[in-house]
């Protein structure tokens, strides 16, 4: 467990750079925007790479035992874990985490302000059920928390970099909690094209996932998992 503790440690620091705003601007302004985004990410790749193995080769020790309806909850959940995902990446946020500019909230941000993070949350809180080993658990109990804790982080950067006034005028219009503006009437979304684009590609992924690429990435594939299970 020492190297899967210690890849883990290192994974979620490496993952605290973008919530320090002094530690990832001290860097943006040596290497530049671009080389430091460029950078990030490859090292958030090798890193979440080393995390996989790590997992992998760390000793087996079963919590619970395997059922088809633990691959349920990940099945369905899923979808709306890439959605947010891919949606927070694509649209203006400056309440939270993307990859465009912008002052003014893009059509993702009227769902919620963080769909990033609660992409993040949906996708480590859904693997749970599905892996009753010890070393998965905690893995995937850590960046469930670990995004929980981001909520805050970003909600804090946001209000020192927007102002108390801005932030206050955004943040009610725009709550965490996912639909409760669009429920409630509050919010209104002007275009629905980047949202539909973003669940076309959401899907489009998804499909891969379960057809290939999980078992290309991680080693398992989760429809032989229900079938075997069901």
């Amino acid at each position: 467990m020492t190297e899967f503790t210690l890849a883990l440690t290192v994974f979620l620091a490496a993952h605290s750079v973008p919530a320090a705003p002094r530690v990832r601007d001290r860097m943006v302004s040596a290497m530049g925007l671009r080389l430091y985004l460029f950078t990030y990410s490859l090292l958030s790749i090798a890193l979440l790479a080393w995390l996989v193995v790590a997992t992998r080769r760390a000793d087996t020790i079963v919590l619970w035992h395997p059922a088809a309806w633990q691959w349920y909850v990940a099945l369905v959940l899923m979808p709306f874990a890439l959605f947010f995902g891919v949606s927070g990446l694509l649209t203006p946020n400056p309440l939270s985490i993307s990859l465009r500019g912008g002052e003014e909230p893009g059509p993702a941000v009227a769902v919620t302000r963080h769909p990033l993070l609660w992409g993040f949350l949906l996708w480590a809180a859904a693997h749970i059920p599905a892996n009753g080993d010890l070393a998965t658990v905690v893995l995937f109990g850590s960046m469930s928390a670990f995004a929980g804790l981001g909520f805050h982080l970003l909600d804090a950067k946001a209000r020192g970099r927007l102002g108390q006034e801005r932030w206050r005028e955004l943040s009610r219009t725009y709550p965490n909690i996912p639909f409760v503006a669009l429920l409630a009437g509050r919010v209104r979304i002007s275009t629905w094209k980047p949202l539909v684009f973003a669940a076309a590609a959401s899907l489009a992924l998804y499909a891969w996932i379960l057809l290939q690429g999980h078992a290309l990435l991680v080693g398992s594939d989760p429809l032989a998992s229900v079938r075997a299970l069901g």
